[in-house]
């Protein structure tokens, strides 16, 4: 399924602007701090609601296309240490579940495309992120992906291998769908991997923090050295994130392994 990209750069029609100023120095100021601060930074009612309101109609429009996958995986994501007990919290295997699209099935006219490819957007996110530029994925999958997690499905306990992940909700479950985290569960620059604390997580005997947050917020999470999941789907209404994926350098594609994997495919059909 292939599809050209509009060129309309205008965020009015998609964006709260009284509310998220994103050209402000001073917003801009403000949103940094309290990503650096506490490593997440949640945008309450970001995209408005009629914009929400049109991307839920183009997911359940496309979800016939969505690719689902069953996977384990330890919260490092990393193949095994063999050398270590299989209940070790380096091997123990957690399970996560998920259908999703990609970029080029999402219709043409899809604010999605408009608001991953607004320069404001880009620009305000560097400035949070401390970040000189933001770049798409080189292949035509991996920029923009809606994901699906209907009764039953979730993503289990991990470690980002990025420095920051940028989302959207676009549809809350009835119950269910939490997204919890541990803040600093480990340093993976100075390679230590803290398992006695991933132990205590995994074993559920430590309380995680929480995000409350509703249709229409942006999130920017911080996820290399916090441990987070997102809790099983209840009811019979998916919950639908959008996942926009940026590179801090040009010209960088998903593996075809990847790719394969994740979305079942290596490109445009």
């Amino acid at each position: 399924m292939s599809t050209s990209v509009s060129l309309n750069t205008d965020l009015s029609h998609i964006v709260d602007a009284a509310q998220h100023p994103l050209a402000s120095s001073a917003f801009r100021e403000q949103c940094k701090a309290n990503l650096d601060v506490s490593g997440v930074l949640v945008l309450p009612g970001f995209v408005l609601p009629a914009a929400i309101q049109q991307i839920q109609l183009e997911g359940i429009a496309h979800q016939q296309h969505a690719f689902y996958t069953s996977s384990k995986h330890n919260v490092y994501l990393q193949t095994n240490d063999d050398s270590l007990a299989a209940d070790h919290p380096r091997n123990r295997l957690i399970t996560s579940s998920k259908g999703c699209i990609t970029t080029d099935q999402l219709p043409a006219e899809s604010s999605l495309h408009t608001l991953y490819h607004s320069a404001q957007l880009q620009q305000f996110l560097c400035a949070v992120l401390n970040e000189q530029a933001l770049f798409e994925y080189a292949d035509p999958l991996s920029s923009i992906n809606l994901h699906y997690a209907a009764e039953g499905q979730e993503l289990g306990w991990h470690f980002d291998n990025s420095s920051f992940a940028i989302t959207l909700l676009i549809q809350k479950p009835k119950a269910g769908g939490v997204f919890e985290y541990v803040k600093n569960a480990r340093s993976s620059d100075k390679h230590e991997m803290n398992y006695p604390l991933v132990e205590q997580i995994l074993d559920g005997e430590l309380t995680p923090s929480t995000l409350a947050m509703e249709e229409g917020a942006l999130v920017l999470f911080r996820g290399r050295d916090s441990i987070h999941r997102v809790t099983p789907t209840q009811g019979d209404t998916t919950r639908m994130l959008v996942v926009l994926a940026y590179n801090t350098q040009p010209g960088i594609a998903l593996s075809e392994s990847a790719r394969k994997t994740f979305y079942g495919r290596l490109g445009t059909d």
